[in-house]
């Protein structure tokens, strides 16, 4: 005898009701939340301080970069 999935209104009414139960709704937001922190650690993500910390570095180091290539050419020219 094959195994016949219930209806999917079947399931939705038993998920609903089960939401309904305080304690299960509190442990599911506590569960899901340790879950989707987990997730996102294992991504290897940074905070959008660090992110924006780099990201002002970086420019600093291109406009160091600039000014220094201009110094260079400068000298160049000045030693022809």
């Amino acid at each position: 005898m094959a195994f016949t999935p219930p209806p999917l209104t079947e399931l939705l009414g038993q998920l609903k009701s089960l939401a309904d139960d305080s304690s299960f709704k509190q442990d599911f937001d506590k569960n899901s939340k340790a879950l989707a922190q987990s997730l996102l650690t294992k991504l290897d993500l940074v905070s959008r301080d660090e992110f924006d910390a780099q990201k002002a570095l970086l420019t600093r180091a291109q406009q160091r970069i600039n000014e220094l290539e201009l110094k260079l050419e400068q000298l160049e020219q000045n030693s022809d």
